[in-house]
């Protein structure tokens, strides 16, 4: 498995990835994303502002996750957090269903703090619909510490946790 930055012909496949995650999601009641988010828009955009990552095994985008400086102003809904405060901010971890359990996720969370590491920050955030126990499991597993719940302005009714880890540099 190598972790890359994403180029724009990996969309389709990210695409792809997504329309396989997607319905798995949503069985579980995970309405997080749906049809309209996220979308090639939003990948094309991380591609170009150089923070989309994929998982490529053999040639096949394995996984994908995009590694961001900007905060939601939300995470200033949990106490204690500083969102003026430099931080890595993960956003759209997909794994392909078909992949899982080779510790894909695992090794895209740990480019994150590769990224960190590059840019000298020290703190990392993440946010995961209350619903995906699976995720909130790996980010405590992993090390992420619990901020608090938290709603988002982009997805009205739902709910959120929000975690996050500090590295040593």
């Amino acid at each position: 498995m190598t972790i890359r930055l994403a180029t724009l012909q990996d969309i389709q496949l990210i695409m792809q990835l997504i329309n396989e995650v997607l319905p798995i999601m949503q069985a579980t009641g995970n309405l997080q994303w749906d049809n309209t988010y996220p979308n090639p828009e939003v990948f094309t955009a991380d591609v170009e502002n150089s923070q989309l990552w994929v998982a490529d095994i053999d040639g096949a985008v394995a996984g994908v996750i995009a590694i961001c400086t900007g905060q939601e102003p939300e995470y200033g809904q949990v106490p204690g957090w500083d969102v003026t405060e430099p931080a890595i901010v993960a956003h759209r971890l997909a794994v392909s269903p078909h992949m899982q359990g080779k510790g894909i996720a695992n090794a895209l969370l740990n480019q994150c703090e590769v990224v960190a590491n590059e840019k000298q920050i020290p703190l990392i955030r993440l946010d995961t619909n209350i619903i995906n126990r699976p995720m909130q499991n790996l980010f405590l597993k992993i090390g992420y510490n619990l901020g608090g719940e938290i709603a988002l302005v982009k997805r009205p009714g739902m709910r959120f946790l929000a975690f996050e880890k500090r590295i040593e540099l």
